[in-house]
């Protein structure tokens, strides 16, 4: 654990979409942390975008000496056996999501965490976009009444088949896998563990090889969660949606800190996150439409965290019991998807007390 205050190194692994536009700028946006040494074989793109950084092969950022946080934002097949080796050698570690690519690699990283005495956390920045908090401040403010619908859609309008693994058939590909692991943490997130699944998968576009469409329903107790993705969606309605017994609240339009990190914009600048948009409500009596109250993103707060949490030698926000919730209920979409039926979830009783 490093003393308060003192500086935490900061090994990437990785610098493709995930790696480039969200955590290499993140993390060097939040005071005590410091990126010193990425993992890749992309050393020109690094060395004019994070001048004075070491850079190696991706296996030798688990062990290397300089590092006291590895981040694992590769390949989600090789998630697993990178974050193993990082906990071997001591290191703290962060992996971009899915957090594996099945239950059971989940539950030996939770394992090794313990066993080794090491912060483990997954990267679900969406907690922190303008969505998430305005959803977060709607449902506080008590104007919905008792909720009883919450529907979040991630569709993107991609109808070109673009030759990578996230587009091939293999272990973590396809669409849900990538934007699944999101919109599931969110439900966790807002509403807790549900009580069953079901959910429905297609291929869509033309030579498509992996899931490009996905719906999938979460079952609570008087509240159901729609939760869709697409890659064949050039406009529509609302990304994310609440129903109450009182009334509704909806918002349109991205969060745009992507957008801004991915044009360099860093998180210090004053129009970093700002999202004047706060959504609208509608009085379910009157029908009467009232803005919502704007709200700021700021992803960067993922990364706080997790400095405080090692500093602290605290858990962080995300740990191994949302982790290992997220995938249990991501492998349980597919099995539902699988067979048409609605099922529950694969978690132990030692796993459903740690929600209690």
């Amino acid at each position: 654990m490093a003393a308060t205050g003192q500086t935490i190194r900061v090994g990437l692994i990785g610098y493709g979409f995930a790696g480039r536009s969200f955590h290499a700028p993140l993390i060097r946006s939040v005071e005590g942390l410091e990126l010193t040494v990425i993992g890749s074989s992309r050393v020109e793109a690094i060395r004019s975008e994070v001048p004075g950084v070491t850079i190696c092969d991706p296996a030798g950022v688990p062990t290397h000496p300089d590092v006291d946080l590895v981040v694992v934002a590769s390949p989600n097949d090789s998630h697993l056996p990178l974050a193993l080796a990082a906990m071997a050698a001591g290191k703290d570690v962060v992996i971009d999501k899915p957090f594996t690519v099945t239950l059971e690699e989940a539950r030996t990283l939770k394992a090794a965490a313990k066993q080794h005495g090491r912060l483990l956390s997954v990267f679900h920045n969406r907690r922190w976009e303008s969505e998430t908090l305005g959803a977060k401040s709607a449902m506080r403010s008590g104007a919905l009444g008792r909720i009883v619908h919450y529907e979040c859609h991630m569709d993107r309008y991609r109808p070109a088949v673009r030759d990578r693994w996230r587009e091939n058939p293999g272990p973590g590909a396809g669409l849900w896998f990538d934007l699944g692991p999101h919109l599931i943490d969110l439900s966790v997130h807002l509403f807790g563990l549900p009580q069953t699944v079901g959910a429905s998968f297609g291929i869509l576009r033309d030579g498509g090889k992996t899931d490009d469409w996905a719906h999938v329903t979460l079952f609570y107790d008087r509240l159901r969660v729609i939760l869709n993705a697409t890659l064949l969606a050039a406009g529509g309605g609302p990304r994310t949606v609440l129903h109450g017994t009182r009334g509704s609240w909806m918002k349109y339009g991205m969060d745009v800190q992507e957008k801004q990190l991915m044009a360099g914009m860093m998180p210090g600048n004053p129009e970093f996150g700002v999202d004047p948009d706060g959504g609208f409500f509608i009085d379910g009596g009157t029908g009467v439409r009232t803005e919502g109250k704007p709200q700021r993103g700021q992803q960067q707060q993922y990364y706080a965290g997790i400095r405080d949490a090692i500093w602290n030698g605290s858990s962080p926000e995300i740990g191994t019991r949302d982790a290992v919730a997220v995938m249990a209920i991501l492998e349980t979409t597919f099995a539902a998807g699988a067979t048409g039926q609605v099922l529950p979830l694969p978690l132990t009783a030692q796993e459903l007390a740690e929600w209690e």
